[in-house]
């Protein structure tokens, strides 16, 4: 009879099948790839690392490894790969023994737990959308189904399950990068009892965006709940909580402009959550108080402010007063004074202070960032109170399996301090896992009896001192900052750290830089140079986010709450303490420290999350944004640090068992020392001494190279035998024949398709100027099609390219459509890039040419020109002038010369233009205040010369006639005056004389001529003359 493969195979087993399965990707690694990127052989080479990611990811092979590292790059799809069965065939399996997953990584971990009796942890990394959390949620998964049954067992799962929805609604949102983006760290201990079975867990969180409360970039969303709340509470429920479905109706909604995603269904989401709360232990109370917090951030948010005559600062929107002193139950005249007023402790005394407009605002927002940030950290115990053993971390013979989900190294185009803070994390968990890896494969070759070779790498140690280290690192300058008496601000800090660490090679801001990094940094960044590559921080916002201070009023506001959770959350004592609290920075490195100290008592795992692309579409691979990631995960340093030695080892007995067919003295059996077998077989085999070493249980071989040569001689030999090659004949006859068929017919049936398609043109042309009909429609569709699609590519670049494709007939009214909507498009997005300062440059210069334009000679030269906020600085305007201005402040300055109306005599003067009037200055002495509402208009003539008339009214015994002046940057001067006091449409030009107003109703009289050079001077019949240069 035939040996046929499916015969075969049940012959085989479920360990041959296993073994089967290990070197599979070995044998067809030119298709998918290597399994495990130590076994590359240009494993220096990033674009063969990503060219093999590639690979895999194409044959819906998403996880690879390096080493012990789990690479999993996310599919965007369901995979078969997770069910109950794939479970159990990982199920006790050794690591290598089969294809990479995370159920293989989550049993190695789970069996070296119950083996070794030691404390393991995983760590989960990648950027936001790599799939962290869905990593999480496998392993956990994966825990709860094949780990013994437990009297708690069912209960502890349930809740560790149902815990996940309620930390997304709270701790995740949309981002641009992932619709479900976990904004905490988050580390969870699972406890397993002796015999295995879990029986409690902790969590700690790091780090919530609480800045994401209040202000949410274009495109985002604040966290899930208040969506979740809006969308799917009943009608009662929100009637109490005086709230409207529409979360555009809400201050703290809308700043990303993003209430709807099509991937969220936030009704849905609201029950899971509603769900979820009492099986994890809440009660009815506590649930309904836990709502009203949320509510009341809403509410919080449309709190709106006045300001007074006076300046003082009171609250307009009574009903959100009334609404929050109800649901967190404060007193509503407390919290009104709180939110517009502060209290100082000064020398053991008590000021209250009133806050001015943007003050009141900014407490406010620190109010709803506080409450819930606090609110978040109460829940989070909550849950560690229904996961958690009696006396947590006390059980007689149990052991711990951490799980560490924390943001991936971030680069932004706007880097902050939260973007400081992740990063910094990234490094100290960088630093980690060299250490952690280097010292495991000392250990393993020490134990080997393999000598261990000393590994180049980069340490970066200097990094992290550079950010933590005491009195010098940034974050003891930026606590200092927030702490020195004075006028601290982000720049002050900025230049602290210029002084303290200019020297150091891994800082760099725009003062310190070259020439080339000036360029393209801005004044108020500065960069670090971290082990993943360059960032530049903005350090806007620094101190206030690290100061994360809330007013003492406040605090004692919500001390005094009768809702149980927010009493929790602000404690007295924290009122009554006069200690400062640590800055944010320094609480998030004191936590990380502790968080270190954890991770290095347990044994260590890890899966690096990568995404394939921004779009989250399946099959996609983006190769920039792919090595983006794998220069910020650091697994080519990775990859560097496993390939020092060995690239494969195996344990004597599983590489015998496969590789014996390939030696006449191990086959079929050997049945002397395994140690013996295999040096036996490498001899053979032909292996160079340098090629391999023999440690005590392990085979180690150093190049790919010589794996795959073996491998290819494996492959070979089996494909020997008569039986199995006429089986493979067949079959192969076969599938040419269904092929050569199914080829013919697809081709039958594309000509087909083509003579339809050119008939369906032919008989469209033919009808192409009649109405649209079925015998045209399929052209006309195409014309217009094809236009559109040339359009797309042809769009105007700028506001001032006029030209545009000319479109069919038939598109001619929609061409004028398209046109006139793309151009607004492009008029709005270049206002919305103008700086407030080239705006203000921009709207003055609109109306010099308003005024000035075909009317000036000498105005095409100013254009060119920016026209300066003042031609006078503070000090050449003299003290007492100041004084005598009190509190109106002047806002533009320039020299000009004042012409006597008896004479004609020149004098020099200062004019001054403040926001209500303007002052002619005799170096101390105003000499002429000219208030807006009383100028009557402004002469000029239309040649070169900087002469202007201000004329004011004659009426009454005080007035002494129009001004004539002279300025050498009349354009600018006049066009300023002309704005502040309103009075642009009363600008006149002259083309010959101006006629002006004397004392006593006399007039006199300005001549220009055009000459040589510029000249004013006395005129024979008592007119001023004016020649100006022609």
């Amino acid at each position: 009879m035939f040996f046929t493969p499916l015969l075969f195979l049940q012959e085989m087993g479920v360990e041959g099948r296993l073994r089967l399965v290990m070197e599979s990707a070995l044998t067809a690694r030119d298709r998918v790839g290597v399994q495990d990127f130590v076994l590359l052989e240009n494993y220096t080479s990033e674009a063969a690392f990503i060219e093999n990611l590639r690979r895999r990811f194409k044959e819906s092979l998403i996880y690879t490894y390096i080493g012990s590292v789990l690479v999993s790059v996310n599919p965007y799809k369901e995979l078969e790969i997770y069910s109950k069965q794939h479970m159990e065939r990982y199920r006790g399996v050794s690591f290598y023994e089969i294809s990479p997953h995370i159920y293989a990584l989550s049993d190695n971990t789970y069996r070296s737990m119950r083996t070794e009796r030691k404390d393991q942890c995983i760590l989960i990394s990648g950027e936001s959308g790599a799939g962290k959390t869905e990593a999480s949620k496998k392993i956990l998964l994966y825990y709860a189904v094949t780990c013994p049954a437990h009297d708690r067992m069912a209960a502890l799962g349930d809740r560790l399950l149902q815990s996940n929805p309620v930390l997304e609604a709270f701790g995740n949102a949309k981002t641009l990068r992932n619709d479900n983006s976990s904004r905490f760290g988050k580390y969870m201990d699972v406890q397993f009892d002796f015999r295995g079975a879990p029986v409690g867990s902790h969590i700690l969180n790091y780090l919530l965006e609480k800045s994401r409360v209040v202000h949410q970039n274009h495109g985002e969303r604040n966290f899930h709940i208040f969506y979740q709340l809006l969308d799917g509470g009943e009608e009662d429920l929100l009637k109490r909580l005086d709230l409207e479905r529409n979360p555009q109706n809400y201050q703290y909604l809308v700043k990303g402009n993003c209430p709807r995603v099509s991937s969220i269904n936030d009704k849905n989401d609201w029950k899971a959550v509603m769900k979820a709360l009492p099986i994890i232990g809440f009660t009815e109370e506590e649930v309904q108080e836990l709502l009203n917090i949320i509510a009341s951030v809403l509410h919080l948010g449309n709190t709106q402010f006045g300001e007074g005559e006076d300046g003082e600062t009171h609250i307009t929107t009574e009903t959100q007063i009334r609404n929050l002193t109800r649901l967190l139950g404060v007193d509503g005249s407390a919290l009104r004074e709180a939110l517009t007023h502060k209290k100082l402790i000064a020398k053991g005394e008590e000021m209250i202070s009133p806050l001015n407009f943007e003050q009141a605002g900014s407490a406010r927002d620190a109010l709803a960032k506080a409450v819930y940030g606090r609110t978040f950290t109460w829940l989070v115990e909550k849950i560690n109170q229904s996961l958690a053993l009696k006396v947590y971390n006390s059980s007689k013979g149990s052991s711990v399996i951490g799980l560490l989900d924390i943001y991936g190294f971030e680069v932004l185009q706007h880097n902050s301090f939260e973007q400081f803070c992740i990063n910094y994390c990234n490094e100290k968990l960088q630093q980690l896992f060299i250490e952690l890896t280097l010292r495991s494969e000392q250990e393993e070759y020490e134990t080997e009896g393999i000598a261990w070779e000393t590994v180049q790498y980069f340490d970066n140690k200097i990094i992290c001192d550079l950010i933590e280290e005491k009195h010098k690192g940034i974050i003891s300058i930026l606590d200092e900052e927030c702490l020195r008496p004075g006028e601290a601000c982000d720049i002050s800090f900025l230049e602290k750290m210029e002084d303290t660490l200019g020297g150091h090679p891994h800082f760099i801001t725009h003062k310190l830089a070259n020439g080339k990094t000036r360029r393209i940094m801005s004044r108020e960044e500065f960069r670090l140079l971290h082990y993943a590559g360059e960032v530049n921080y903005n350090v806007s916002g620094f101190l206030d986010k690290n100061n994360d201070s809330l007013y003492r009023n406040l605090k004692e506001v919500m001390c005094q709450s009768s809702n149980q959770i927010v009493r929790q959350c602000f404690r007295k004592e924290e009122v009554i303490d006069q200690k400062r609290p640590e800055m944010a920075a320094t609480q998030f490195k004191n936590s990380l420290m502790k968080l270190m100290e954890i991770l290095i008592s347990k044994e260590p795992s890890y899966v690096r999350c990568i995404k394939p692309n921004d779009a989250k579409q399946p099959g996609r691979f983006d190769e920039v944004l792919v090595r983006h990631q794998v220069k910020y995960l650091g697994l080519m340093e990775n990859l560097r640090v496993r390939r020092a030695g060995f690239a494969y080892r195996r344990r004597f007995e599983a590489f015998l068992q496969r590789y014996k067919p390939l030696c006449p003295e191990t086959w079929p059996n050997w049945h002397g020392r395994l140690a013996d077998g295999v040096s036996t077989l490498v001899n053979h085999l032909g292996y160079k001494p340098e090629e391999y070493k023999l440690g005590r249980s392990k085979i180690f071989i150093r190049f790919p190279k010589t794996l795959f040569t073996t491998e290819d001689a494996l492959e070979a030999k089996n494909c020997v035998g008569y039986n199995t090659c006429w089986y493979v004949s067949y079959i192969v006859i076969v599938i040419q024949s269904a092929w050569r068929g199914m080829k013919a017919r697809r081709r039958a049936k594309r000509r087909r398709q083509a003579a339809e398609l050119i008939r369906r043109f032919i008989k469209g042309f033919i009808y192409r100027h009649e109405e649209y009909c079925p015998e045209n429609e399929y052209f006309l569709d195409h014309v217009r099609y094809s236009f559109l699609k040339k359009l797309r590519k042809n769009l105007p670049k700028s506001v001032l390219d006029k030209s545009w494709p000319t479109p069919p007939p038939s598109l001619i009214e929609a061409s004028e459509h398209l046109r006139w909507l793309h151009m607004q498009n492009m008029m709005r997005k270049y206002c919305r890039r103008i700086q407030p300062e080239w705006r203000k440059q921009m709207e003055q210069k609109v109306v010099a040419s308003e005024i000035f334009k075909d009317q000036k000679d000498s105005y095409p030269q100013s254009v060119g020109k920016l026209f300066l906020g003042t031609r006078l600085e503070n000090e050449q305007i003299n003290l007492k002038v100041i004084q005598t201005l009190g509190n109106d402040k002047v806002q533009y300055g320039v020299p000009v010369t004042k012409y006597d109306r008896r004479g004609f005599k020149a004098r020099p003067r200062q004019l001054l233009l403040t926001s209500s009037f303007a002052v002619l200055v005799d170096r101390t002495k105003i000499k002429q205040r000219i208030d807006y509402p009383a100028l009557r208009g402004i002469s000029l003539s239309s040649l070169r010369d900087g002469i202007f008339v201000l004329h004011l009214p004659n009426e009454g015994q005080q007035q002494k006639g129009d001004v004539v002046l002279h300025c050498d940057h009349v354009i600018e001067a006049v066009t300023k005056f002309a704005m502040m006091s309103g009075r642009t449409n009363h600008v006149n030009i002259s083309l010959g004389s101006i006629r002006f107003a004397l004392a006593r109703g006399k007039e006199g009289i300005v001549d220009f001529i055009r000459g040589s050079e510029l000249k004013v001077a006395k005129g024979k019949r008592g007119h001023l003359l004016v020649v100006s240069q022609g």
